[in-house]
């Protein structure tokens, strides 16, 4: 047993976040030094949810890190679907601005994917345009969807080659699990894997999972995935943050994945923890998507 615990490695988002970020930053440095403008991410946040809130502060820090200029547009959660489109409308038409986000989730009166189709697909630098979605489908350059942009990054920059080998995604959203399914079975690098797609209808899901080489979990079930749903030296991406109350904790709540970590770890050959796995990657996705803006290297 204590062999196998040996050969686990931890893939560290926060590192790897650490990493990119400076390069992101020396590219931006001789991008500067050629008399360009600095790279310019902006973004929309409507309405006081806390989650929505440390995520855009968390945006709005990194662009600093990395010399970007950035605009944070808050607004009341009772401003209107049309007040919205304005802004994006403005934001659209703005030459100075590379690329934008809208924070999701909206206030439930605004209509997301209205919001959504409202963005040009040149600056939507989250991915989650059907422009980019449908340029992702097919193998052409686009802006990939944060996430899993940023678990193509763990694959790759871990040297974890999944050519021809068995992934098992769970979970199909438009923001994760369903796009996620699509790169990892292009013709690329990280690519080429056989890819099984499962979601809340599957049958016999442990079969599904038990056979993965690569499993990638993204369902918003907390600790769902026990040691005996893995297979012996597989490689885990655990996508899921859920609260989950704890008295012992000053905040009341400890953090935890869609995989019941302690157990299954002991089990991989490589694992995500959860905080501290995927979530530092989303943002650093989202600042490369924003240079790839700001140099044109998507729509030219």
């Amino acid at each position: 047993m204590s062999k196998i615990q040996h050969t686990m490695k931890l893939i560290d988002g926060r590192e790897l976040a650490k990493t990119i970020k400076a390069e992101i930053a020396e590219t931006v440095k001789v991008h500067l030094a050629a008399g360009n403008r600095p790279p310019h991410l902006a973004a929309v946040l409507v309405g006081m949810d806390p989650a929505s809130k440390v995520y855009v502060r968390n945006k709005v820090k990194s662009c600093e890190q990395v010399g970007f200029k950035s605009t944070l547009i808050e607004r009341e959660a009772e401003t209107t679907e049309s007040e919205v489109l304005e802004i994006i409308d403005k934001l659209n038409n703005d030459p100075e601005i590379d690329g934008f986000i809208v924070q999701l989730p909206l206030p439930k009166h605004i209509n997301e994917e209205r919001i959504t189709l409202a963005i040009d697909p040149k600056k939507d630098v989250d991915g989650f345009h059907p422009t980019n979605f449908g340029r992702m489908a097919q193998g052409m350059p686009s802006y990939l969807p944060a996430t899993p942009f940023g678990i193509v990054q763990m694959l790759d920059r871990n040297n974890i080659d999944i050519s021809g080998k068995e992934c098992v995604v769970l979970g199909r959203s438009n923001i994760v699990g369903t796009p996620i399914s699509i790169l990892l079975s292009r013709k690329a690098t990280p690519g080429n894997a056989t890819v099984v797609l499962c979601h809340s209808r599957t049958q016999n899901l442990a079969e599904h999972t038990r056979r993965a080489d690569i499993l990638i979990v993204a369902l918003g079930k907390p600790e769902f995935i026990t040691a005996d749903m893995v297979k012996e030296g597989a490689v885990v991406i655990d996508v899921g943050i859920n609260r989950i109350e704890d008295a012992s904790k000053n905040r009341g709540y400890r953090l935890a994945g869609d995989v019941k970590f302690d157990e299954v770890a002991p089990k991989c050959s490589y694992i995500t923890p959860v905080p501290g796995g995927v979530g530092p990657m989303t943002v650093t996705s989202l600042l490369m998507n924003t240079l790839k803006s700001c140099r044109k290297e998507v729509y030219g």
